[in-house]
Protein backbone atom coordinates (compact mmCIF):
# COMPACT_ATOMS: atom_id res chain seq x y z
CA UNK A 1 0.00 0.00 0.00
CA UNK A 2 1.01 3.40 -1.07
CA UNK A 3 2.79 5.35 2.03
CA UNK A 4 0.66 8.45 1.50
CA UNK A 5 -2.22 6.18 1.31
CA UNK A 6 -1.16 4.49 5.43
CA UNK A 7 -0.05 8.07 6.10
CA UNK A 8 -4.08 9.57 5.28
CA UNK A 9 -5.65 6.53 7.10
CA UNK A 10 -3.31 7.14 10.12
CA UNK A 11 -4.04 11.16 10.17
CA UNK A 12 -8.09 10.35 9.89
CA UNK A 13 -8.10 7.09 12.57
CA UNK A 14 -6.29 9.72 14.80
CA UNK A 15 -8.67 12.70 14.13
CA UNK A 16 -11.93 10.19 15.01
CA UNK A 17 -13.01 11.62 18.65
CA UNK A 18 -14.61 8.47 20.72
CA UNK A 19 -16.33 11.52 22.90
CA UNK A 20 -18.84 13.98 23.70
CA UNK A 21 -19.34 16.98 26.02
CA UNK A 22 -23.17 17.83 27.40
CA UNK A 23 -24.26 19.60 30.01
CA UNK A 24 -27.86 20.12 31.83
CA UNK A 25 -29.62 21.08 35.00
CA UNK A 26 -30.35 19.14 38.65
CA UNK A 27 -32.81 20.43 41.10
CA UNK A 28 -32.06 19.12 44.31
CA UNK A 29 -33.02 15.49 45.18
CA UNK A 30 -33.95 15.05 41.32
CA UNK A 31 -32.31 11.89 39.03
CA UNK A 32 -31.78 12.38 35.41
CA UNK A 33 -30.74 9.61 33.11
CA UNK A 34 -29.81 8.67 29.76
CA UNK A 35 -29.15 5.67 27.96
CA UNK A 36 -25.27 5.16 25.99
CA UNK A 37 -25.17 2.41 23.75
CA UNK A 38 -21.64 0.14 23.85
CA UNK A 39 -20.58 -3.00 22.75
CA UNK A 40 -19.08 -5.50 24.82
CA UNK A 41 -15.80 -4.64 26.42
CA UNK A 42 -15.87 -1.22 26.00
CA UNK A 43 -14.59 1.65 28.47
CA UNK A 44 -16.54 4.01 28.99
CA UNK A 45 -15.60 7.50 30.99
CA UNK A 46 -16.95 10.38 32.49
CA UNK A 47 -15.09 13.74 33.56
CA UNK A 48 -18.01 15.96 35.43
CA UNK A 49 -18.38 19.56 36.70
CA UNK A 50 -21.36 20.05 39.43
CA UNK A 51 -21.65 23.91 39.38
CA UNK A 52 -23.72 25.82 41.86
CA UNK A 53 -26.79 27.87 39.98
CA UNK A 54 -27.80 29.45 43.72
CA UNK A 55 -27.69 32.66 44.61
CA UNK A 56 -24.59 32.82 47.29
CA UNK A 57 -26.03 32.78 51.18
CA UNK A 58 -22.94 33.16 52.91
CA UNK A 59 -23.14 29.20 53.49
CA UNK A 60 -22.01 26.74 50.93
CA UNK A 61 -23.61 24.62 50.26
CA UNK A 62 -22.09 21.14 50.58
CA UNK A 63 -22.61 19.03 47.03
CA UNK A 64 -22.59 16.01 46.28
CA UNK A 65 -22.81 13.42 42.81
CA UNK A 66 -24.65 10.42 42.89
CA UNK A 67 -23.96 8.25 39.60
CA UNK A 68 -25.67 4.87 39.30
CA UNK A 69 -25.19 3.09 35.82
CA UNK A 70 -27.06 -0.18 34.81
CA UNK A 71 -26.14 -3.09 31.89
CA UNK A 72 -29.31 -4.20 29.50
CA UNK A 73 -30.07 -6.86 32.34
CA UNK A 74 -30.60 -4.35 34.51
CA UNK A 75 -27.05 -5.46 36.47
CA UNK A 76 -25.59 -2.92 38.68
CA UNK A 77 -21.92 -1.97 36.81
CA UNK A 78 -21.42 1.39 39.21
CA UNK A 79 -22.52 3.25 42.35
CA UNK A 80 -20.66 5.86 43.74
CA UNK A 81 -21.44 9.40 45.79
CA UNK A 82 -18.42 11.73 44.79
CA UNK A 83 -17.97 15.83 44.69
CA UNK A 84 -18.18 18.46 42.60
CA UNK A 85 -15.43 17.62 40.24
CA UNK A 86 -14.06 14.05 39.08
CA UNK A 87 -14.59 11.42 36.99
CA UNK A 88 -15.63 7.78 36.47
CA UNK A 89 -15.17 5.29 34.58
CA UNK A 90 -16.83 1.72 34.04
CA UNK A 91 -16.33 -0.91 31.32
CA UNK A 92 -19.18 -2.83 29.32
CA UNK A 93 -19.78 -6.68 30.25
CA UNK A 94 -22.11 -6.98 27.26
CA UNK A 95 -23.28 -5.28 24.24
CA UNK A 96 -26.43 -2.98 24.29
CA UNK A 97 -27.96 0.04 26.09
CA UNK A 98 -26.69 1.21 29.45
CA UNK A 99 -29.03 3.20 31.82
CA UNK A 100 -26.77 6.10 33.40
CA UNK A 101 -28.74 8.07 36.10
CA UNK A 102 -27.16 11.37 38.11
CA UNK A 103 -28.82 12.90 41.11
CA UNK A 104 -27.55 15.37 43.67
CA UNK A 105 -27.56 15.24 47.44
CA UNK A 106 -28.94 18.76 47.52
CA UNK A 107 -32.52 19.29 48.67
CA UNK A 108 -34.01 21.35 50.84
CA UNK A 109 -36.64 20.75 53.77
CA UNK A 110 -37.82 25.11 53.31
CA UNK A 111 -37.42 27.11 50.49
CA UNK A 112 -36.18 26.64 46.84
CA UNK A 113 -34.68 23.63 45.81
CA UNK A 114 -31.32 23.49 45.17
CA UNK A 115 -30.59 24.19 41.60
CA UNK A 116 -27.04 22.77 40.00
CA UNK A 117 -25.61 22.22 36.38
CA UNK A 118 -23.49 19.38 35.78
CA UNK A 119 -20.88 19.76 32.97
CA UNK A 120 -20.18 15.93 31.61
CA UNK A 121 -17.77 14.81 28.72
CA UNK A 122 -18.11 11.40 28.00
CA UNK A 123 -14.99 9.21 26.30
CA UNK A 124 -15.57 5.54 25.07
CA UNK A 125 -13.19 3.05 23.57
CA UNK A 126 -9.83 4.49 22.80
CA UNK A 127 -10.87 7.77 23.59
CA UNK A 128 -11.38 6.78 27.18
CA UNK A 129 -7.30 5.52 27.61
CA UNK A 130 -4.72 7.87 28.91
CA UNK A 131 -1.79 7.34 26.79
CA UNK A 132 0.23 9.91 29.05
CA UNK A 133 0.10 7.72 31.65
CA UNK A 134 0.50 4.55 29.53
CA UNK A 135 3.41 6.08 28.27
CA UNK A 136 4.95 6.40 31.53
CA UNK A 137 4.01 3.35 32.76
CA UNK A 138 5.12 0.87 29.40
CA UNK A 139 8.03 3.37 29.07
CA UNK A 140 6.98 3.89 25.34
CA UNK A 141 8.69 6.71 22.98
CA UNK A 142 6.02 9.14 21.18
CA UNK A 143 5.74 6.96 17.76
CA UNK A 144 5.16 3.81 19.74
CA UNK A 145 1.73 5.39 21.63
CA UNK A 146 1.15 6.52 18.44
CA UNK A 147 0.72 3.45 17.26
CA UNK A 148 -0.81 1.99 20.17
CA UNK A 149 -3.35 4.40 20.01
CA UNK A 150 -4.21 4.15 16.13
CA UNK A 151 -4.49 0.26 16.96
CA UNK A 152 -6.86 0.84 20.07
CA UNK A 153 -8.75 3.00 17.82
CA UNK A 154 -9.00 0.53 14.86
CA UNK A 155 -9.68 -1.91 17.57
CA UNK A 156 -12.67 -0.24 18.84
CA UNK A 157 -14.24 0.52 14.81
CA UNK A 158 -13.76 -3.03 14.60
CA UNK A 159 -15.77 -3.68 17.44
CA UNK A 160 -18.43 -1.30 16.87
CA UNK A 161 -18.87 -2.61 13.28
CA UNK A 162 -19.37 -6.33 14.78
CA UNK A 163 -21.61 -4.80 17.53
CA UNK A 164 -23.66 -3.26 14.73
CA UNK A 165 -23.77 -6.19 12.13
CA UNK A 166 -24.88 -8.09 15.41
CA UNK A 167 -27.94 -5.69 15.76
CA UNK A 168 -28.61 -6.09 12.23
CA UNK A 169 -28.89 -10.12 11.60
CA UNK A 170 -31.07 -9.82 15.17
CA UNK A 171 -33.51 -7.11 13.34
CA UNK A 172 -33.31 -9.52 10.09
CA UNK A 173 -34.74 -12.08 11.92
CA UNK A 174 -37.23 -10.08 13.96
CA UNK A 175 -38.46 -8.79 10.68
CA UNK A 176 -38.52 -12.59 8.65
CA UNK A 177 -39.97 -14.25 12.00
CA UNK A 178 -42.87 -11.27 12.00
CA UNK A 179 -42.90 -11.87 8.33
CA UNK A 180 -43.36 -15.63 8.66
CA UNK A 181 -46.53 -14.70 11.52
CA UNK A 182 -48.31 -12.48 9.29
CA UNK A 183 -48.02 -15.52 6.55
CA UNK A 184 -49.26 -17.94 8.67
CA UNK A 185 -51.98 -15.75 10.17
CA UNK A 186 -53.14 -14.99 6.99
CA UNK A 187 -53.45 -17.98 6.17
CA UNK A 188 -55.05 -19.11 8.71
CA UNK A 189 -57.61 -16.57 8.32
CA UNK A 190 -58.07 -17.59 4.89
CA UNK A 191 -58.90 -21.08 6.19
CA UNK A 192 -61.76 -19.87 8.63
CA UNK A 193 -63.19 -18.20 5.90
CA UNK A 194 -63.35 -21.26 3.49
CA UNK A 195 -64.52 -23.54 6.16
CA UNK A 196 -66.83 -21.09 7.39
CA UNK A 197 -68.62 -20.45 3.53
CA UNK A 198 -68.17 -24.20 3.39
CA UNK A 199 -70.40 -24.67 6.60
CA UNK A 200 -73.15 -22.39 5.80
CA UNK A 201 -73.74 -23.55 2.48
CA UNK A 202 -74.39 -27.08 3.92
CA UNK A 203 -76.33 -25.81 6.47
CA UNK A 204 -78.57 -23.46 4.32
CA UNK A 205 -78.86 -26.82 1.83
CA UNK A 206 -79.95 -28.54 4.90
CA UNK A 207 -82.19 -26.01 5.73
CA UNK A 208 -83.79 -25.66 2.06
CA UNK A 209 -84.32 -29.58 2.08
CA UNK A 210 -86.27 -29.51 5.18
CA UNK A 211 -88.52 -27.09 4.33
CA UNK A 212 -89.09 -29.01 0.95
CA UNK A 213 -88.01 -26.01 -1.22
CA UNK A 214 -85.37 -27.82 -2.94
Amino acid sequence: MNIKVIGLIFTILCCIEFGRGIYFELNGGQTKCFLEENPKDTLLLGKYQLEDLNPPTGQPNQLALSVRVTDPEKKELLSKTMGTIGRFSFTTQIGGEHKICFSTNTSRWFGPSVKTRLHLDLETGAGANDYEDIAKVEQLNSMEISIRRLNDRVNQIRKEQSYQRGREQTFRNTSESTNSRVMWWSLLQVVVLVATGVWQMRHLKSFFKAKKLV
